[in-house]
């Protein structure tokens, strides 16, 4: 005690620091027990504060419920209500939410009389294990004891509501409440956008009487960005720049979010690069937004950014970047993804099973495709549409109908994606009894599903593939769809290559009446005509063509080279190695023309 005296703190003093030291120290229930007793002779059990740690350490401690209530039981209910309300806070911290409820409805039990501070950490474990029916027990306590105007409780059973999905309590006591703070409005903005009423969220947003805050511009930029609202989207983000906060790293996530679910990807790639920081959550959404926006080249380019800065690929971005090769059919980039996954040690998920089977499928690879999807614990109707896309894209029909059946005898039913893939397999190979078929159970019991314009598309190229130009023809006429351009591509490339004229006049006018800008078609209707030397036709076509501003866009093909992928166009030498290039096709022509003339003779 002689540091005690020279620090001026008497013997209780002391000792009640001490075992605060200890009770922070603790981390089993013998060393508490022992702690227990120390309180019972020092007269410190009684103490509020030391209770409140004690209440504390139970709540990481959650197998010891009844130890923990007995302890506070024995305390006496005259020491207040603070060790109380952190021995349910904690339990509604901890990973057993529902412990905190059970914890509250036996001290109420007991004579504990719960005061406005208690009723937040009740509804936040309510929230946790949505406890709908527990909420509302608590919600009547509320009312009976009189805080059903504390804006603090208000607010909790707000939360409650909008995160369990009850619009109608949660409406009920917002326009209750006689003052609504940024609380309020953040919580049944956030609730609507949580369950998606994107438009609800944005509507109550623009009423708000209060600053937004952080909270609220996330929220309200995440509906914006899921209907594709640019206009509101970029007035939030106006909104953001005169708040003294500014844009930082959450804002910026979610402003970068919803700029590339609107598409505008050049603004998306302005915020990241002005990021000052920048987490996984930026990199995930830049990369993932490149991919969907049939961008794979520019997000590769990204992700050999991420790696450099040191921040560590999760299996979100790895998916995505799985996806950009499949796109670019860069198969030596998506082995080396798989290798990483591996030395990382990063646990598969169906997402990156999904995706590896997708890129080994689309770039030709069928067996190893096939050998990721058998390795697979637990396939989703993603991963079978990975696999029969595959085997369609690559004329394997007969493979990809038998795996379309063997995914319905597993019981996954089949999507409109499934589907497309199986018309596809069919056209691919010729396989026109069995396209008819697969089309009429698309739409029949138990499936029952509605055809897009791909598939009527399916359907079309796979009976004019077949000549059967009349049928096509008819298809066309009963197809409960306006038919778009591709439709009328595919049938005007079947009157070429049956020669059929005649239809090709009436095609072209349906061309004329959908103002298409597609060259394609133009340009196929216009060697129509050529082959059957009808010039002023072809001249009338392409003084359509001029008329409209239609130009026909140069072809382009990619090819992969050590990792890199390089894109070229027709006619293009702006690539830096374009005399290399030109200097070994040329060894490569003359090597062909020396095998064809001399060793063949």
């Amino acid at each position: 005690m002689i540091i005690g005296r020279l620090l001026g703190i008497n013997t209780m003093q002391f000792l009640k620091l001490k075992l605060l030291k200890s009770i922070h120290r603790c981390r089993c229930i013998r060393s508490l027990k022992q702690i227990h007793a120390q309180l019972i002779t020092s007269g410190l059990l009684h103490d509020e504060f030391v209770l409140s740690k004690v209440s504390e350490f139970f709540g990481k401690h959650v197998g010891f419920v009844d130890y923990a209530f007995d302890f506070l039981n024995q305390s006496g209910l005259h020491v207040g209500t603070l060790p109380y309300n952190t021995l349910i806070a904690a339990y509604a911290n901890s990973g057993t939410p529902k412990a905190a409820f059970l914890v509250y409805g036996r001290i109420v039990g007991n004579g504990f009389v719960p005061d406005m501070y208690t009723f937040p950490v009740v509804m936040k474990a309510c929230n946790k294990f949505l406890g709908v029916q527990e909420g509302d027990q608590v919600h009547g306590v509320v009312e009976k004891m009189g805080f059903s105007c504390d804006l603090y409780v208000q607010n909790s059973l707000l939360h409650f509501y909008s995160v369990c999905g009850r619009w109608g309590s949660a409406g009920r006591v917002f326009d209750e409440m006689l003052v609504r703070d940024v609380v309020s409005w953040t919580g049944l903005i956030s609730g609507y956008v949580r369950t998606g009423l994107f438009d609800e969220a944005i509507a109550l947003f623009l009423k708000m009487d209060v600053l937004p805050n952080v909270a609220t511009f996330v929220s309200v930029l995440v509906a914006c960005g899921r209907m594709g609202y640019l206009s509101m989207g970029k007035g939030v983000h106006g909104l953001v720049y005169k708040r003294e906060f500014g844009i930082g790293l959450v804002v910026g996530n979610a402003l970068m979010d919803m700029y590339v679910k609107c598409e505008c990807l050049c603004e998306a790639r302005r915020l990241f690069d002005e990021l000052p920081e920048r987490d996984i959550v930026s990199w995930t959404s830049i990369i993932s937004g490149l991919v969907q926006c049939k961008r794979p080249k520019d997000s590769l380019e990204l992700f050999y950014d991420m790696q450099i800065s040191g921040v560590k690929p999760d299996r979100i971005v790895l998916s995505s970047v799985l996806s950009a090769c499949a796109s670019l059919g860069a198969l030596d980039y998506g082995r080396w993804v798989q290798e990483y996954i591996k030395r990382q040690g990063i646990d598969w998920d169906i997402h990156i099973g999904t995706a590896l089977v997708d890129m080994y499928a689309k770039c030709g690879c069928l067996e190893m495709a096939l050998q990721i999807f058998n390795g697979i614990p637990s396939r989703n109707i993603f991963t079978w549409n990975a696999l029969l896309g595959g085997l369609a894209m690559h004329g394997h029909g007969r493979g990809a109908l038998k795996q379309f059946e063997l995914m319905i005898g597993a019981g996954i039913m089949p999507n409109e994606v499934t589907y497309l893939a199986i018309l596809t397999a069919c056209c691919h190979s010729g396989l026109v009894d069995e396209g008819r078929s697969y089309f009429y159970q698309m739409i029949s019991q138990p499936f029952n599903l509605s055809p897009r314009l791909e598939h009527y598309g399916c359907m079309v190229d796979l009976l004019c593939r077949a000549g059967l130009l009349d049928e096509a023809h008819e298809f066309i006429r009963k197809m409960p769809l306006p038919p778009d351009v591709l439709i009328w591509g595919a049938l005007l490339s079947a009157c070429k290559v049956n020669g059929n004229v005649e239809l090709s006049q009436e095609i072209l006018n349906h061309l004329l009446e959908l103002e298409s800008q597609d060259s394609g078609v133009y340009v196929l209707l216009s060697n129509i005509y050529a082959t059957n030397e009808r010039w002023d036709d072809v001249r009338r076509v392409r003084r359509l063509m001029k008329d409209k501003g239609i130009r026909k866009f140069p072809g382009s093909s990619v090819v992969e080279v050590i990792g890199e992928t390089h894109e070229f166009l027709v006619g293009d030498t702006s690539h830096p190695r374009n005399e290399d290039i030109h200097f070994l096709l040329n060894i490569l022509s003359n090597q062909v023309y020396f095998e064809e003339h001399f060793l063949t003779c």
